[in-house]
């Protein structure tokens, strides 16, 4: 039996019967986990296993855990991470002058995401909606700015790598977003929908040119937003532009669309999944709604196309245990990395 085309959420700390009902009934490909399920780790831990429970399977589950202002789990049982941005700069500002082999910004985000990995592995949770490679500008959002790892394409798929293998190495699956690029738009896609007036050449070189060099990752989330030289429709549901990222950026990973009761979209649950999936989205990423929006999602999208359940089987396939860990030699590196300056 194919997955279900979804990845829904809970209303609350443990699943109500209404909702392992449904969970039961469309059999989504994952889960994604908020603020408000989360209390103590061993609850987390239950959350989890009642959605497991729920379709049969060690479906995959996943959170939005970047660090800084973007992550659900904090102290006690996370550690609280400055904002990705400003851990790279505070990486940056001290390479000792002369420093040669591996890059130690790079080194300093491998071991953010692997200690990352492994506070969520702990938890039940093996996947994180990162690395987010956007690119910072000028005009960039305040709501996106200090979540992005740099301002050039070069920067952003270098950390963006370093990033995604930390997860990796922590039994956790990155996703990659967001595609092609939101680092330009000057709204919060949460609340309207962003336009990007560059052109074609100026994308493919800056932002575009970040996601091509990580096509390789298992999964990826798209941009609510529209590049205007190309399509007036939102990359989420615009073909012209899903072709584009399968083509020109090169992207074969699983692709889920940002969440779609995220403002930005117009129509409604249903319209939206059909839209998306029509476009050549893989999975329907819906959080934040009522039972029946969630019913209403799972029940227009339907089960994964061939394309997407061999795309979902991959990545699922990329899921290893964790590699092994000292906890206290990497905080110790990471800190020297950092010149001391490691948690908000």
């Amino acid at each position: 039996m194919r997955f279900g085309a979804t990845i829904l959420d809970a209303e609350g700390l443990r699943l109500t019967g209404e909702e392992v009902a449904l969970f039961r009934d469309s059999n989504p490909f994952g889960f994604i986990l908020f603020a408000r399920n989360i209390d103590t780790p061993d609850q987390i831990r239950a959350l989890c296993g009642d959605f497991r429970d729920a379709v049969g399977r060690h479906c995959p589950i996943t959170i939005d855990q970047e660090g800084g202002r973007v992550q659900r789990l904090r102290p006690p049982i996370a550690r609280q991470w400055l904002p990705p941005l400003v851990h790279v700069e505070r990486a940056a500002a001290n390479v000792a002058p002369g420093n040669a082999g591996q890059n130690p910004v790079a080194r300093a985000i491998y071991l953010r995401y692997r200690l990352i990995a492994d506070e969520l592995h702990a938890l039940g949770i093996d996947s994180n909606c990162a690395p987010m490679v956007d690119l910072a500008g000028d005009d960039t959002h305040p709501f996106l700015k200090n979540r992005c790892y740099g301002s050039d394409a070069q920067t952003a798929a270098e950390l963006g790598r370093a990033s995604a293998q930390g997860l990796l190495d922590g039994g956790v699956l990155p996703v990659l977003k967001h595609i092609p690029g939101h680092g330009r738009a000057s709204a919060d896609s949460h609340h309207d929908l962003p336009h990007v007036g560059a052109d074609m050449a100026a994308l493919d070189s800056t932002d575009f040119a970040a996601f091509r060099s990580l096509n390789d990752l298992p999964m990826g989330m798209t941009a609510h937003l529209v590049y205007d030289a190309i399509d007036p429709v939102p990359a989420t549901t615009s073909p012209v532009m899903m072709r584009l990222i399968r083509d020109q950026i090169g992207f074969d990973g699983l692709i889920m669309t940002d969440d779609i009761s995220m403002k930005a979209l117009s129509g409604t649950p249903a319209e939206l999944s059909r839209a998306a999936l029509d476009a050549g989205c893989d999975v329907i990423l819906h959080c934040n709604g009522t039972l029946s929006e969630r019913s209403e999602t799972a029940m227009a999208s339907g089960e994964m196309t061939e394309a997407a359940q061999t795309r979902a089987e991959r990545a699922l396939a990329a899921r290893r245990p964790p590699v092994e860990l000292d906890i206290d030699a990497a905080e110790d590196e990471l800190s020297a990395l950092m010149g001391g300056l490691v948690y908000g």
